[in-house]
């Protein structure tokens, strides 16, 4: 009998194991097939970025080059309040180059009297706001605030190919969608009508490098900085990976044998019974 219920309860929780899960994948399908606004767009195609593998890591160079294309164009608009100039040190610059680079930089700050005063910037400083507040920005910009970009390759769907499609992405607006004075169409931002005009053109800057700044190679570099900004701990992730996926198979070794050490013992053992004068053997069930 008690075997009976003992099998009927396995029998039980391992069909509803099996419901649990199937209903788990269900849910991960539904939500992965689901359907957003923003689907009623043209989607990014995809591009082979030097540092989208699973052990790739940034090239420097261009994200060097798309903080030149930030700095240039994208910073009379946009923030990037997570982003200091210490990020710099040691990544993409050296500690002098990103000194100089922060000394460039206007920073309103407050003295000891706690009077407003401006300075040159320092390492500890983020990268300066081009705006006071949002409603300034928002007022300069026909109402509509330009957003922080320190985690916008993160935060938008399709990461660096969608921002490199928006940046290429600006066409003359089709028949039948209006477009607003001061607005532009692009069909990669949702709803087709964006508020910022086409900002990267052929050789709108200068590389420092002598790179040819083609609308492409701008809107590629300044792709790759974003993300570099969104993710800087990006190649020390991967880095540590490799480290711990070497070290792996020797943790393995060791632990199989331990088990193998101390379970071989444990199983190799037999305990006889040896009959007692007046005491019976114990029943077998």
């Amino acid at each position: 009998m008690q075997r009976a219920v003992a099998a009927g309860t396995k029998k039980f929780a391992i069909g509803a194991g099996i419901a649990a899960a199937a209903g788990a994948g269900g849910l991960v399908y539904a939500l992965e097939k689901s359907v957003y606004a923003s689907d009623h767009v043209v989607h990014p195609y995809h591009l082979p970025w030097s540092h989208s593998g699973k052990f790739s890591s940034f090239d420097i160079a261009s994200v060097r080059r798309g903080y030149e294309v930030y700095k240039q164009v994208c910073a009379a608009c946009h923030s990037m309040k997570f982003i200091h100039y210490r990020h710099f040190v040691d990544t993409i610059m050296t500690e002098e180059e990103a000194k100089a680079e922060a000394a460039e930089a206007t920073i309103n700050a407050l003295d000891d009297r706690g009077q407003n005063i401006q300075r040159p910037g320092i390492l500890t400083d983020s990268l300066p706001n081009p705006y006071a507040n949002k409603k300034a920005a928002a007022a300069a910009n026909n109402g509509a605030a330009p957003p922080d970009l320190s985690l916008m390759s993160l935060a938008r769907h399709g990461g660096d190919d969608y921002i490199f499609a928006l940046l290429t992405g600006y066409f003359d607006a089709p028949a039948g969608v209006k477009v607003d004075e001061g607005k532009a169409y692009n069909p990669y931002f949702p709803g087709g009508v964006i508020s910022m005009p086409q900002q990267l053109f052929d050789e709108g800057i200068e590389y420092k490098d002598g790179t040819p700044a083609t609308q492409s190679q701008q809107a590629k570099d300044v792709s790759a900085f974003m993300h570099w900004c969104a993710e800087p701990f990006h190649d020390t992730r991967k880095k540590w990976a490799l480290k711990i996926a070497a070290f792996i198979p020797l943790v393995a070794v060791v632990l199989i044998y331990g088990k193998r050490h101390i379970w071989t013992f444990t199983k190799s053992q037999k305990f006889a019974w040896k009959p007692v004068k007046g005491r019976e053997p114990p029943k077998q069930h």
